[in-house]
């Protein structure tokens, strides 16, 4: 089965699917070895750890692609891909679907921002038009060639104009067929619930830790009808927060022995990379089994 048909299973199962995000494919291996089902690759988490820069829309279509073909070769996941609002207008977004599904995404996330976008918790958003976003919808959903990959629609419209008019966007994207919708930074638990009782087609939520959306669980969420729920940036606020301790450590004592209990061992790490994997190709083409093929 394709990934993009596993997805697809998956959503329609509507039972809040815990999507770890990733910026970067180290944290894929990780929540694939978890035993996630899902991957979600970032826009923030690609930007603040590739760039070091905020989650503003300072990464590029090609950088994003890069990341895409760099998880999925390292993780057999279906990866839903943050693509921000397409890098432009509807004829961007042709060659923003045709570069994400060639570099192995299972699912396409755009929105309706205004370009440069911001992250979704951010304050001072601008949504465009929303003839100008029916268009690259339009546009993205002609130009998907497995019409298993799932065209998620974004609104970030609820910041600006109100919890009512985002729902009447994310209704007019499912009108003209997107895969699922998102109404992203409802305020409530009221507001979440709302949200699916008002838009039939499958729902996304997105769970950013500090930001303006409360946590009320899976199974809630599952009750509320969501199919996805997204914890795009977890790993990442741990990563801050490791690098800071065990780093100040080392700065403050010239040893790691503060924080021995904090790091992966030696054999963890190569281990989640998949070490033993490459010896065996290695093995495989210069070692021991190339020589016994050659002497037979």
């Amino acid at each position: 089965m394709s990934k993009a048909k596993q997805l697809k299973e998956i959503i329609a199962r509507r039972q809040a699917v815990p999507v770890p995000g990733a910026g970067n494919a180290l944290s894929a291996r990780v929540i694939e070895d978890l035993g996630f089902e899902i991957v979600y690759l970032t826009g923030a988490g690609l930007a603040n750890t590739s760039l070091g820069v905020p989650d503003i829309g300072l990464t590029t279509l090609t950088e994003v692609v890069m990341a895409t073909g760099n998880i999925a070769d390292a993780v057999d996941l279906p990866i839903i891909v943050d693509a921000d609002t397409g890098f432009g207008n509807p004829l961007n977004m042709v060659r923003t679907i045709r570069s994400l599904e060639r570099a192995g995404a299972a699912g396409i996330q755009i929105e309706d921002q205004v370009f440069p976008k911001k992250c979704g918790h951010f304050s001072g958003k601008g949504v465009v038009p929303l003839t100008e976003m029916l268009d690259k919808l339009k546009a993205a959903l002609d130009t998907r060639i497995d019409q298993d990959i799932q065209i998620i629609a974004r609104t970030d419209a609820a910041a600006i104009e109100g919890l009512d008019r985002a729902i009447e966007r994310a209704q007019a994207f499912a009108e003209i067929g997107a895969d699922m919708t998102f109404v992203e930074a409802p305020r409530s638990f009221e507001e979440l619930a709302k949200i699916t009782r008002s838009i039939i087609t499958p729902q996304v939520a997105n769970i950013v830790f500090g930001g303006k959306t409360p946590d009320p669980g899976r199974q809630r969420f599952t009750e509320m009808g969501f199919s996805l729920v997204l914890y795009a940036n977890a790993a990442l606020q741990a990563s801050v927060r490791a690098h800071y301790e065990v780093l100040g450590a080392l700065k403050r004592d010239g040893s790691l022995d503060a924080v021995a209990d904090r790091l992966a061992t030696f054999d963890e790490r190569q281990r989640v990379v998949s070490k033993h994997v490459w010896d065996a190709l290695e093995d495989r083409y210069t070692g021991k089994e190339a020589k016994v093929g050659a002497a037979e």
